[in-house]
């Protein structure tokens, strides 16, 4: 799923090639893909896109006070074309659920992998019509978020540190990848409670988040859409290299698999050499 850091990347990448811009058409071919009906999506034709912004994990095309909204879910990508087919896109024939052509032949297809189709775009007059938009927590990268807002947001919580920094309505563009990877900067397991976080605990998972996605920003700007997957990839310290050397101390990365989901971490680095117990492993021994 693309996070905050390839979605700021996103947003970035379509500023440049999309404002000043005039949109030609846009087009939804999967019927799953578009969440509102008032106004139609015809009426972005011929409107100039005139910024592009991001909310958490969300796309935000401005177009002459019209919004596009955009969200990839776990299985969504951007694809850009220069020089988009010429032939029209034929609903239910492969993985293409919406295209947006501008006058001179350039555009974007939005593509989902898979048969679970929850990639969403939404056409409203303000951005914060979106649900999910509406929910969300501030923006970790935001100037205003420092150590003593991030301290209250995590007063009272009593859950996992895992499930709170994933929480949209809490921290806005944190998903499963960038949390396991900031707790394995913060050197933190992830089932470590919330409530029990010292202060200076809470301080060193401050500096985790700020310098984890700031990192993996810096490294994603400039580049082309169609190399952001491999860029974020190849960045990962733990997540998804189940089985690999941990890069700081050399142990094993180890996996907790889920129901629909998987986290990695060290066990030396993050839990004190404990080996968490997999919960699918588990529940197929008993």
């Amino acid at each position: 799923m693309p996070e905050l850091p390839e979605v700021e990347a996103l947003r970035d990448f379509l500023a440049t090639h999309l404002v000043g811009h005039r949109i030609a058409r846009a087009q939804p071919v999967a019927i799953s893909v578009l969440k509102t009906y008032d106004p139609p999506l015809a009426a972005l034709d011929g409107r100039t896109v005139t910024g592009v912004g991001r909310y958490g994990k969300f796309l935000d095309l401005d177009a002459d006070g019209l919004h596009l909204a955009l969200h990839l879910a776990r299985a969504g990508w951007l694809r850009w074309h220069d020089a988009l087919p010429t032939a029209p896109p034929r609903p239910g024939k492969g993985p293409l659920a919406l295209r947006v052509a501008l006058e001179g032949g350039a555009g974007f297809d939005l593509t989902e992998a898979g048969t679970r189709k929850s990639l969403a775009a939404y056409l409203v007059h303000d951005p914060r019509e979106v649900p999910g938009i509406a929910r969300l927590g501030p923006d970790p990268l935001a100037p205003d978020f420092d150590r003593d807002r991030f301290a209250g947001l995590l007063a009272g919580e009593r859950r996992q540190l895992k499930g709170a920094l994933r929480d949209q309505s809490l921290i806005a563009g944190i998903g499963n990848a960038y949390s396991d990877e900031i707790l394995h900067v913060a050197r933190m397991s992830p089932f470590k409670q919330v409530d029990r976080l010292t202060d200076d605990e809470i301080s060193t998972l401050y500096e985790a988040v700020r310098a984890t996605l700031t990192d993996a920003v810096e490294r994603s700007r400039g580049l082309a859409a169609g190399r952001l997957k491999a860029e974020k990839k190849s960045g990962m310290r733990v997540h998804g290299r189940t089985g690999e050397p941990c890069p700081v101390c050399g142990d094993t990365v180890r996996e907790v698999s889920f129901a629909d989901s998987s986290l990695q971490y060290c066990a030396t680095c993050q839990t004190g050499g404990k080996t968490l117990a997999d919960r699918r492993m588990s529940k197929l021994l008993k």
